[in-house]
């Protein structure tokens, strides 16, 4: 079987080609200069008519306008996007596409300059660190049968950050933000180019003594270097480290504590802290055959280390070891928190290496016009856990109680091939293959109430291979038909959820057929639109119940059949060129309209009663969410956005309960709109640039979150102002 995989791949990609060719017209390919410029879905508009399947893309423009605190609030514009806040700063992404659990972002393919920047792409695929979206001068989504070329995970969509490139000139950016909360954030930039070597240094420092829930202090510090080093070749490098603080905490609110809301952001477990910090490098080759055709070899590492101190504590008003501290109401069962004299430890380490080759080659075959992209990937990574139990709320260490070693080895082959059927249709078929080795190494662990060393290992193997197939008609100058089939897949986690006890649980993989047509207006004009119906069938969708996600420990963590279906539709209208010279306003709106649901018979036992679950609503996954926005430009010296969002109502667990349950972690979440504004103004004659911005402009009040472990506000009214300098 392996070594049938090329064979199988390629076969499957330039079959179509067999088929079409007594009927198809030759046809050319887009310029050089335009393919070249392919990252995910294309920096350049016309890409988009070829782009199988749905697709979005957030400009530096866009960025601008909106003043991100974080990069939620940019991918909350994004069609078929859930974002759930869960500190109010947006240290942790937390991101679910059309329907898919929002959890750490899991079921997510992020990638930073095509790079996957999860722990562990593989076996835990969480974003405990998010990029910065300061460094960034865009953002795309790729949710159709195009993502099966980045993998592995190909059931929800790739995500990939576009860091910003060294200029051509000497040029530096220095910028700085000051808000309510002790907000402070400030970063600096210079590039340029000498000779064959350009470069970029940028250093980013943010922090804040409380914003919404989160006290933080981050330094990021990234470099980008390029070089030509012949006409045919050219060598780029990329370094960054990370580095994080911050007080973030899972416990959250109780449902009396919301009710009375005098504590909507009170620190309950304030000697809680996370340390975060990152270390990355690339290395990138790319050589120009000519005629269009080039490869690109990348090599690339990281490591991340994630230690997380967390003091404990019990439902249980009478729980031994209590600090004297309770949140809540101990009158009611489960309505109160008490503080132990004790806490916790997650340490975690992950280390990362790959590489990969990507060939990008136009070619004819039987007169058909063609354009193959394929290639491999070798990636290893090892994670290290520990859970260390400290005798003090405050303990910086303490009795090693869980340690355990996780390696993982996988191989992908990938191919891609776009047949230009004729000047209007184009077909693309396309493959992957995922092999995947992994083993669990339980050094150290509890048993019968004791921790004690052990030897306990077990490993397995997968082979997959992953199809994929994507139709796209131009039906008229701008106007594109496409649709598309994949197979959605997500590899085993090697430890993706864990119990609130602490027992490993072994996941499957997860697997669904993905189905969207849709149709697209993009060009010269002065309106944009796409509108999608997408159909999500999951055989086996994992439904996690770790901490992180509000577990209580009990039930499956295989959810078993899901069924996801929808639409989405968004557009912009550019009213410039009706309006007086210098002046530009653009309106902007989106909205998504979802069902996710579990398609088969799974029965959960509650209060003593099993319940069958078939029909009910996943998790987090609203049926309906919306964006608007309307900007407004003069001269490009003065500019103003306001932006609403609207989510609709979402349940917090599989039996779908509408009564909040008294320790705020279940319950139905109302929906909320949410209004922000933001305005900047280029002093005359200078470079320096002033902003303003205000979230939340109506202070509205509504719940954001029940996870991890209790009810999380979103943010309340926030005022910041900014002042950038170019030179």
């Amino acid at each position: 079987m392996r070594v049938q995989i090329p064979s199988m791949l390629f076969s499957f990609v330039l079959l179509p080609g067999f088929l079409l060719a007594q009927s198809s017209v030759s046809d050319s390919i887009p310029s050089e200069q335009t393919l070249m410029a392919i990252t995910v879905l294309g920096s350049q508009d016309g890409l988009f008519q070829f782009t199988p399947g749905s697709a979005d893309q957030l400009k530096q423009a866009d960025l601008h306008a909106l003043a991100p605190l974080s990069g939620n609030d940019a991918f909350r514009t994004i069609t078929g996007v859930h974002v759930v806040d869960e500190e109010g700063a947006g240290l942790r992404m937390n991101l679910g596409i059309r329907g898919l659990d929002p959890d750490r972002s899991r079921s997510v393919l992020v990638m930073e300059d095509g790079i996957p920047v999860a722990l562990g792409p593989y076996g835990e695929p969480e974003m405990y660190y998010t990029p910065a979206i300061e460094r960034m001068k865009g953002v795309e989504v790729l949710k159709g049968s195009g993502q099966i070329l980045y993998g592995p995970q190909t059931i929800g969509g790739v995500i990939n950050y576009q860091t910003m490139d060294p200029p051509e000139d000497g040029r530096g950016d220095l910028r700085l933000r000051l808000g309510e909360g002790g907000l402070f954030h400030a970063q600096a930039s210079y590039g340029g180019s000498t000779g064959q070597t350009g470069y970029l240094i940028h250093m980013v420092h943010k922090q804040a003594d409380r914003l919404a829930y989160s006290g933080y202090r981050i330094n990021d510090l990234s470099g980008k270097f390029t070089f030509r080093v012949s006409p045919s070749a050219r060598l780029s490098a990329k370094i960054g480290v990370y580095d994080e603080w911050s007080d973030a905490t899972y416990i959250g609110l109780t449902q009396t504590m919301y009710d009375r809301g005098d504590q909507d952001f009170v620190a309950m477990a304030p000697d809680d802290q996370l340390e975060v910090r990152r270390y990355a490098a690339s290395v990138a080759h790319t050589w120009d055959f000519g005629r269009k055709s080039y490869l690109q070899t990348t090599l690339f590492g990281y490591t991340t280390t994630r230690n997380w101190q967390r003091q404990d504590f019990s439902s249980n008003p009478d729980a031994a070891n209590a600090t004297g501290v309770t949140w809540g109401d101990s009158s009611i069962p489960g309505g109160s928190v008490t503080m132990l004299e004790s806490n916790g430890h997650r340490n975690r380490q992950f280390e990362v290496g790959g590489l990969e080759s990507r060939v990008h080659h136009p070619h004819q075959l039987l007169g058909i016009s063609q354009v193959l992209e394929g290639g491999a990937r070798l990636m290893v990574e090892t994670a290290y856990e520990q859970r260390v139990n400290g005798t003090l709320r405050d303990a910086a260490s303490g009795a090693l109680v869980q340690d355990e070693v996780r390696m993982g080895l996988a191989g992908s082959l990938f191919a891609q091939n776009r047949w230009m059927v004729s000047q209007r249709l184009s077909v693309t078929t396309g493959l992957r293959a995922e092999a995947f080795s992994y083993e669990r190494d339980i050094r150290r662990n509890v048993f019968q109430g004791v921790a004690r060393d052990t030897s306990i290992v077990a490993g397995s193997d997968l082979l997959t291979l992953i199809p994929g197939i994507g139709v796209n008609l131009t039906l008229a100058p701008g106007w594109t038909f496409f649709s598309g089939i994949h197979r959605g897949f997500a590899p085993p986690r090697i430890k993706d959820a864990v119990t609130s006890a602490g027992e490993a649980l072994i996941l499957d993989a997860e697997t669904s057929w993905n189905t969207e047509i849709g149709i697209r207006h993009a060009g010269p004009s002065w309106w944009d639109a796409e509108c999608t119906f997408f159909y999500m069938d999951f055989a086996n969708q994992i439904i996690p119940v770790s901490e992180s996600s509000g577990g209580t420990g009990s039930g499956l963590v295989n959810g078993g059949a899901t069924l996801h279906y929808g639409l989405e539709a968004g557009g912009q209208i550019r009213l410039g060129e009706f309006l007086p010279a210098g002046h530009q306003l653009d309106l902007g709106a989106s909205t998504t309209l979802l069902r996710a649901e579990y398609s088969s018979d799974r029965w959960i036992e509650s209060d003593g009663v099993p319940v069958n679950i078939k029909g009910h609503r996943t998790p987090y996954a609203p049926e309906i969410t919306a964006n608007m926005s309307l900007r407004y430009l003069w001269k490009g010296q003065l500019g103003m956005q306001w932006t609403s969002r609207f989510t609709g109502d979402q349940f917090t667990d599989e039996l779908n309960q509408m009564e909040a349950h008294p320790n705020g972690r279940t319950g139905q979440i109302a929906s909320f709109w949410v209004h922000d504004v933001t305005a900047w103004w280029v002093i005359p004659g200078t470079s320096i640039e002033l902003g303003a911005s205000v979230k939340n402009v109506s202070n509205e009040r509504y719940i954001a979150t029940r996870r991890p472990q209790g009810i999380r506000l979103g943010l309340p009214r926030y005022f910041s102002g900014s002042i950038h300098y170019r030179f």
